[in-house]
């Protein structure tokens, strides 16, 4: 939920040429959870995030190091980190003065952007590095820079005098972008190493990175969970690929905390854990769910009445990253260091319940068809293998994928004690009903929605027409039972 527009990702969009530099061999500063394989992409392999001589190890483990991370047992950093020294303290002091110059990685998205122009506004010098310009303009004190995470030398060059990371950047959190297992893969991970591997390079004293309540979220009901009492969920149980690699670069950032840096400094990090984020001008979530909406495809609802979740404002969010980053330095005593944090409103609501000001808005009345979940669930995965087959003669609409049926028919709610205690957060009520007003006012006139984006490259073969036929049949069965439960 981390675009500006309908068409970006969440770290950004099209691919760019940068200039390459001169690349230093850095190891790996974690091990990897899941012994999973690395897959490489049709014209973007996984050798351009690392293009230097630091590789992604996925196997044997190392020799476990406990960080004061809710009960987490982390690889321990793969460079020595050599025994406390007077140059070491006198490193660290020196970090302790920002140089008042962060990065934020996918700059160019909804909340990437919004936080580097709240960090900028506080007189910071700010730079967004995204795949995708910004759909605005680029505030005071902020510099916009077109590039990858997973191009090391790029990123290396833009990073020079920096004080802290802001790790923001992911891909395939929501729609189809979560079947597209090598891009997430390549950026989740891939481009997670390499920001590790700059801080140490270029001396950065702070990361902080934005990470997922799905790292511990797999479809089994939490209710008030906290960073002690829920665990990571098993890399085999993970039903989608953005939840797996979420955990695995979470996991890397939390090994990273007080690696050495190049200088003799140590890096600091921290981890956040947001759930869906909402407010203005938001598009991923929002303009999704109301283009649905108006299709006539929300029209029924699923799993536990009366499940509840958690979402935050995106003010609330830029609030906890730059108390996080706040809460790295030496002056508050480095409190988050190797830290997880929960990052939420503060108060849990049921999806449906809450997005009656969006129905409303727009006409139509709450979903009150209920089918069952099983139903749903099946139907999503065909409709998600659909989607890939079809590609690209038919764009096949997603209505939910199987993480997202997951997600709504279950109740999953945290705490933010620890965020409040540790941070000094204390978030802001906000309403979804001015979101809505908002983004209606804002948009432009809609024109004649389809449910099928038809672009025929050639006719199509004997196996695709099957293909249609199964995908006619299970809309057929879904709209049955629609018409069954409603009689």
């Amino acid at each position: 939920m981390e675009l500006c527009g309908p068409n970006m990702s969440e770290s950004g969009g099209s691919l760019c040429q940068v200039e390459q530099l001169p690349c230093h061999s850095v190891p790996l500063c974690c091990r990897q959870a899941g012994g999973h394989h690395m897959h490489s992409l049709p014209q973007l392999t996984h050798h351009l995030w690392v293009n230097h001589p630091a590789t992604v190890v996925a196997s044997s483990p190392v020799v476990p190091k406990r960080h004061r991370v809710n009960s987490a047992t982390l690889g321990i950093c793969c460079t020595p980190e050599p025994a406390p020294t007077t140059h070491g303290e006198e490193a660290a002091l020196a970090h302790s003065a920002s140089t008042g110059k962060v990065v934020v990685t996918g700059g160019g998205g909804y909340f990437g952007f919004r936080l580097g122009k709240e960090l900028a506004s506080e007189g910071l010098s700010v730079i967004l590095l995204d795949m995708n310009k910004p759909p605005c303009d680029i505030p005071d004190g902020a510099t916009f820079y077109q590039s990858d995470i997973r191009d090391y030398s790029s990123l290396y060059k833009v990073c020079e005098g920096v004080d802290c990371i802001f790790h923001t950047a992911s891909y395939g959190m929501s729609g189809p972008e979560q079947l597209r297992k090598e891009q997430v893969e390549s950026v989740n991970v891939g481009g997670t190493n390499n920001v590790i591997n700059v801080c140490k390079e270029r001396n950065i004293p702070r990361l902080v990175y934005t990470s997922t309540i799905n790292v511990v979220f797999a479809g089994k009901p939490i209710e008030d969970g906290d960073e002690a009492s829920v665990k990571y969920v098993l890399p085999d149980v993970h039903i989608d690929h953005y939840s797996r690699t979420k955990a695995i670069a979470e996991q890397m950032v939390l090994s990273a905390n007080e690696c050495s840096l190049k200088d003799g400094g140590l890096l600091q990090t921290c981890v956040l854990r947001p759930c869906g984020i909402y407010g203005p001008g938001e598009r991923r979530h929002l303009h999704r769910v109301m283009v649905n909406v108006e299709r006539r495809l929300f029209s029924f609802r699923f799993g536990d009445p009366q499940a509840r979740m958690n979402w935050v404002h995106v003010d609330n969010l830029v609030l906890a990253h730059t108390l996080a980053a706040e809460a790295l330095t030496l002056k508050k005593g480095c409190v988050a260091s190797g830290q997880v944090y929960f990052i939420n409103d503060g108060v849990s609501v049921n999806l449906f319940e809450w997005f009656t000001p969006l129905f409303e808005k727009l006409g139509y009345s709450r979903p009150l068809i209920n089918l069952p979940v099983s139903l749903v669930y099946t139907a999503a995965i065909l409709v998600e293998y659909l989607h890939v087959l079809l590609r690209p003669a038919i764009n096949v609409p997603l209505l939910f994928t199987r993480s997202e049926v997951r997600n709504i028919a279950v109740s999953h709610t945290f705490q933010i004690k620890k965020a409040r205690r540790e941070l000094g957060y204390s978030p802001k009520p906000y309403s979804l009903a001015d979101s809505v007003e908002q983004y209606l006012q804002c948009r432009k006139p809609r024109s004649s929605s389809k449910t099928f984006s038809l672009s025929w490259t050639s006719q199509l073969p004997g196996h695709l027409t099957l293909l249609l036929l199964l995908m006619g049949l299970s809309l057929m069965v879904l709209m049955f039972s629609c018409i069954l439960c409603q009689n």
